[in-house]
């Protein structure tokens, strides 16, 4: 099974908004820290995660978010500043959390040197953060349009597709693997998909999970 993951987002505003959604249809585990209580009512009445009304750098507040036990804190409202003190206070209070903070484009060097991943939403879409709180091993292409995952996925040891050609996967109809482990040709049926390795992967929404499986078990 693809692991899901336990994340405490702080900002519920657009983009956090957003990008709980993309994670909850992943599967993850989501909880948003939001101070506005306006925005607080709404990510209620939309019922995609819970959500906590109060400071994410307060430590009492990221406790109760549960933090401690969270894979993943990211910090996306729209002040840099407070993104990095909640990332911060997360990894004093959970050592080896990943850490995704939602910066402006200038710093950003700075920035990065402090957590684990950095995203510029305003640049290219929530879809982009929710990849980065995902992690390396799935990386989204960000700026395809329209609905079709477009993805590099390595394949995980163990995998069902591992070790096979494509011509004996049965992949899901809207499936599309593009490139060889190389990168360098388009994947052809005599293609072996090797653990360890990279390829890029096309997929309707409804059948990623699916291909994930397959290739990361």
């Amino acid at each position: 099974m693809t692991r899901t993951l336990d994340v405490v987002i702080v900002g519920g505003g657009r983009v956090g908004h957003q990008t709980a959604e993309l994670l909850v249809a992943r599967n993850d585990t989501v909880t948003v820290v939001e101070q506005d209580s306006e925005v607080v009512d709404r990510l209620a009445d939309a019922w995609i995660a819970t959500v906590i009304r109060g400071d994410g750098t307060d430590p009492g507040i990221l406790e109760q978010a549960g933090v401690e036990g969270a894979d993943v804190i990211a910090a996306l409202t729209g002040v840099s500043g407070v993104n990095l003190a909640a990332c911060l206070v997360a990894e004093r209070l959970s050592p080896g959390i990943r850490t995704v903070a939602r910066i402006e484009r200038e710093g950003a060097d700075a920035y990065g040197e402090l957590v684990d991943e950095v995203v510029f939403p305003e640049r290219a879409g929530a879809r982009v953060a929710a990849n980065r709180i995902a992690g390396d091993d799935i990386q989204t292409i960000a700026d395809v349009t329209g609905d079709i995952e477009v993805m590099e996925v390595r394949v995980a040891e163990g995998a069902p597709a591992a070790g096979r050609s494509l011509r004996d996967i049965r992949f899901p109809s809207g499936t599309l693997v593009v490139s060889d482990d190389d990168g360098n040709q388009i994947a052809r049926p005599e293609t072996t998909i090797d653990a360890g390795t990279q390829y890029l992967v096309a997929a309707e929404p409804d059948v990623v999970d699916e291909v994930l499986a397959l290739l990361r078990g």
